[in-house]
């Protein structure tokens, strides 16, 4: 095979346009066609990670095998390429700056000025190109965050910029992804943002080599001309990408308008017609349902989607499997009373009470559950969620009224959630949390070890609070059994209760490894279990 090719994403225009899925539907027809793709994000704000973002300022943060706090994109690449990616995956400014910063201060720069160029764009370039090295890919598709013309932006533009220049022709290309505005009152698609976009690209150094145009109507032939004519590009270089009413349309979309050829073929590679079997399979189990259920999903980040993107994605996945339509209704959980608990969720036919952190909403999440557990709705907590359900039955079963956490009360009489031993003396709280995938060893008989139908399984966490082992006894005298344990730590990982048609609380987080090719067992199941009870109710 050719050394690594490297495919950059850039927008223009306007900020959430879609670079991520762009990436990883134009990785999804490259790896169809036998080429090994990985997909990276570079980031511009000066945060180390994610990791310490709250969800309103930046979506979910995704937590990889290897435990890097990360981008959501990350889980678009993750479930369209069904390949799980790495800290390597994901720079941001902050990373590139800190790890400049400890070489000056170890002498490495042997007393020369440190400057942006080229001491941060040698190390973006390094960053880029550490996965190539590997000799794993053939492909690197890089997405740089941001908008063209972005302060913020510019060091990686200007890596882009000499990475062009240092690899030559076919090595590397330059993808800019823009918007077509369509102005109601005039009729009309304007191209004029898309071309002072490329312009501010330009005034950079850097030349787009294909141009990929978002917009909500047609483009047609005329449009594409007077794009190629204006920003240096040829015609079958300008590559419409319509709204869709699904981002798993999206690959065919691209596949359609010859995206991967016109790649491929500038790259000087062989192309193929892709392979989308499986991919078009998963497409059209989704669209042709044969049963629809009503999910609930509880949290207090419940205005902004992208907060809780991969429990969405999963139940994406496990509805297609399952042929079923999943409806999620969105639950304020700061919301939920007493007097409006039956309104709101007699309704549904499952409730997943979601991750987060901190005490806001969570006495609306124990009302929820209660009602759940007592009229026998299938439930599914995840991470806090699971935290939740314990302290719910401890309260009302166990009768320890003052049950709570010590992450939302320090002086609980009964703190039967706890912050883990190895967290007890930790300051700084960027990347310390129990990250990453463990070990869990489930019980026989019990229902997790039906529903993964294996002895051990990993899955991916992030947490610093955990099921407090002094009143496991007590919990399971009752009824709710610890179904998943960590044999080295002893940590408790998995709940569910006895005498319920689906009741399991996880400590960790499924929903970052569910996959259009292999969607999550545990949502897989939780579907089936919505599915009976509405047949049954």
């Amino acid at each position: 095979m050719p050394s690594t090719k490297y495919i950059f994403v850039t927008g223009g225009v306007s900020s959430s346009l879609g670079k991520g899925i762009i990436a990883a539907s134009l990785a999804k027809l490259l790896q169809s066609q036998g080429y090994s793709v990985t997909i990276q994000k570079l980031d511009p704000y000066i945060n180390i990670d994610p990791g310490t973002l709250n969800p309103y300022e930046h979506g979910e943060c995704y937590v990889t095998d290897d435990g890097a706090e990360t981008d959501l994109d990350l889980g678009h690449y993750e479930r369209f390429l069904n390949v799980p990616t790495s800290q390597a995956n994901n720079v941001t400014t902050g990373k590139i700056y800190k790890s400049v910063i400890e070489k000056e201060r170890k002498g490495d720069f042997l007393g020369k000025t440190v400057q942006v160029i080229p001491h941060i764009t040698d190390e973006i370039k390094q960053r880029i190109q550490f996965l190539g090295n590997t000799g794993d890919y053939d492909i690197i598709i890089t997405e740089i965050g941001g908008t063209v013309g972005d302060i913020e932006s510019l060091p990686y533009i200007e890596a882009l910029r000499q990475m062009k220049w240092d690899l030559g022709q076919f090595n590397v290309l330059a993808i800019h992804l823009t918007l077509i505005p369509y102005l109601s009152a005039a009729k009309e698609l304007k191209t004029k943002p898309t071309q002072h976009s490329v312009k501010t690209l330009m005034e950079s150094g850097v030349q787009a080599d294909i141009l990929v145009c978002r917009t909500e109507h047609e483009i047609g032939d005329n449009i594409k001309a007077k794009l190629a004519r204006f920003c240096n590009v040829d015609k079958e270089s300008v590559i419409q990408s319509i709204d869709a009413s699904t981002i798993y349309d999206v690959p065919n979309l691209m596949l359609n308008e010859g995206l991967d050829k016109v790649v491929l073929k500038k790259l000087n590679l062989k192309s193929e017609k892709p392979n989308l079997d499986v991919w078009n399979g998963f497409l059209k189990r989704y669209k042709n349902p044969n049963s629809k259920i009503k999910i609930g999903l509880i949290g207090k980040y419940v205005e902004l989607q992208d907060s809780y993107k991969s429990i969405l994605e999963s139940f994406i996945h496990a509805g297609a499997e399952n042929e079923v339509e999943v409806k999620i209704i969105s639950i304020h959980s700061e919301h939920i009373t007493k007097e409006n608990i039956n309104s709101k969720l007699c309704s549904l036919n499952g409730v997943l009470v979601a991750p987060g952190f901190g005490e806001r909403g969570i006495e609306g999440k124990i009302l929820a559950i209660e009602y759940v557990r007592t009229n026998k709705i299938p439930f599914f907590g995840i991470c806090l969620g699971m935290q939740m359900a314990v302290i719910e039955f401890a309260r009302n079963v166990l009768n320890l009224k003052d049950s709570n956490s010590t992450e939302m009360n320090k002086n609980a009489t009964h703190p039967v959630i706890d912050l883990m031993q190895s967290q007890k003396n930790i300051v700084n709280m960027g990347g310390t949390m129990r990250l990453g995938s463990w070990e869990c060893e489930l019980k026989e008989l019990s229902n997790v070890r039906s529903i993964y139908d294996s002895k051990i399984i990993k899955e991916r966490h992030r947490h610093r609070y955990e099921f407090n082992n002094d009143y496991l006894d007590q919990f399971e005298s009752k009824g709710l059994i610890a179904s998943g344990i960590n044999s080295k730590t002893d940590l408790v990982e998995i709940v569910e209760l006895n005498n319920h048609p689906w009741f399991i609380g996880v400590q960790f987080h499924p929903e970052y490894k569910s996959t259009v090719n292999n969607p999550h067992p545990l949502f897989i199941s939780f579907v089936q279990a919505g599915l009976k009870h509405s047949k049954e109710n």
